[in-house]
């Protein structure tokens, strides 16, 4: 969002009104299977979501803008509500934040892969096999043993493959190249400053990086480890401050309620399953104005390159969908925060499906939700940024702009 435009969509947030649920089923995008025109979200079979577009104004969101593939912290980021380009928040800050590490201005954290390599160094599995959280606490454990000079190492588990490292001391800067290729048959890329101020930081990484080789040498899976992110803490506004809502956050992954606490959310129940969503949104339902679900396995099949799992994860999640809906919240808008086509086995920048539930919402023809039918849909395809005024004045949140 254009910083005037942000400045206006602050200026008139009231403070009161109705209560928004906003529900993310991560990477929901795809693309067409070759042999049925149809994508994963087309194929899933969805009775809750294609009943609430009947209801809903419909349409597509581009997460960044055009042709940009996002990360999964930017594309959160937009959907809050904040620009993802002026706002630019590291991968390894929002994992630092979502297991609540002590994180401090100063510091640098990088979000790390376990990743397994062969005898020439090249990766063979960007995530070791997705070893499990066990697995990774115990070799997170053996490196957080490593010394480095002049500074302090903190090494932490995040779940499966994930891990964190944070570099604590004077000096530091955040903004180097990440060391994972995001391909396998390659080797890890080196360590790569883009100005003199990462020297330091960059050395101390190198020095990381040939201990943590030793130490996991012998590992059948995870033998290696790449980095993404690597990123200092920045202070940014938070929900509160900028639209007048008290917001929490219902989230699985760490990754994503690191991003929820960063913009000022409190960060409440892990939940995954549609049981505990249900319980946890009816609990906060009370408290908040603004609550983020979020559902995560149509993001990670879609990463795996399995059609058939991502057409199984959206079912999944279209039971969240019912409980969900059995809520009743004044406003309910349902999207992901970008595409993971299966057949790209990654990100992409295609635009997503948005709905919008709403008593204020104008309801469109589409009967079905998904790609094709949605970019039929009354809503267009809209900015994700502009998703969060969107919710905020279907909630009757913002007033009226000049006289």
């Amino acid at each position: 969002m254009h910083n005037n435009m942000a400045n206006l969509v602050d200026s008139v947030a009231t403070g009161s009104g109705g209560k928004i649920v906003l529900l993310v089923a991560d990477g929901v995008g795809g693309l067409p299977h070759p042999e049925t025109g149809l994508t994963e979200l087309e194929t899933a079979r969805t009775p809750n979501l294609d009943a609430l577009a009947r209801e809903s104004s419909c349409g597509l969101h581009v997460p960044i803008a055009p042709g940009i593939t996002p990360g999964s912290g930017p594309a959160h980021m937009a959907l809050f509500g904040y620009d993802p380009v002026r706002y630019k928040i590291g991968r390894g800050v929002l994992e630092a934040l979502g297991i609540g590490f002590d994180l401090r201005q100063g510091d640098v954290a990088i979000r790390v892969n376990f990743a397994t390599v062969d005898e020439e160094g090249r990766i063979t599995d960007r995530r070791a096999g997705r070893i499990p959280t066990e697995k990774c606490e115990e070799l997170t454990a053996r490196l957080d043993q490593i010394e480095l000079p002049k500074v302090e190492l903190f090494v932490r588990p995040v779940k499966e493959h994930r891990a964190v490292i944070v570099l604590r001391g004077a000096g530091l800067a955040g903004g180097l190249k990440d060391t994972d290729p995001q391909a396998t048959g390659v080797p890890p890329l080196p360590i790569e400053i883009t100005d003199g101020a990462q020297e330091k930081t960059a050395d101390l990484l190198n020095a990381f990086l040939a201990e943590a080789g030793e130490l996991l040498k012998e590992e059948p899976a995870a033998n290696a480890v790449t980095m993404r992110g690597i990123a200092a803490l920045e202070e940014i506004p938070s929900v509160g401050e900028r639209f007048r809502i008290r917001a929490a956050a219902l989230a699985g992954y760490p990754m994503y309620r690191g991003v929820a606490g960063l913009v000022g959310m409190d960060v409440l129940a892990k939940v995954e399953t549609a049981d505990e969503v249900e319980e946890a949104l009816r609990a906060a339902y009370r408290e908040y104005d603004f609550i983020f679900v979020h559902f995560k396995k149509t993001d990670s099949t879609g990463e795996d390159g399995s059609f058939d799992a991502k057409v199984a994860a959206t079912e999944e999640f279209d039971e969240v969908v019912a409980r969900v809906r059995s809520v009743d919240p004044d406003v309910l808008l349902v999207t992901g925060d970008h595409s993971t086509p299966s057949a790209m086995a990654m990100h992409s920048w295609h635009p997503v499906p948005v709905l919008v539930r709403a008593a204020s919402a104008r309801v469109d023809e589409v009967a079905t939700f998904g790609e094709s039918a949605c970019l039929r849909g009354s809503l267009g395809t809209v900015r994700a940024v502009d998703l969060m005024p969107l919710m905020l004045a279907h909630a009757g949140r913002l007033a009226k702009f000049g006289a």
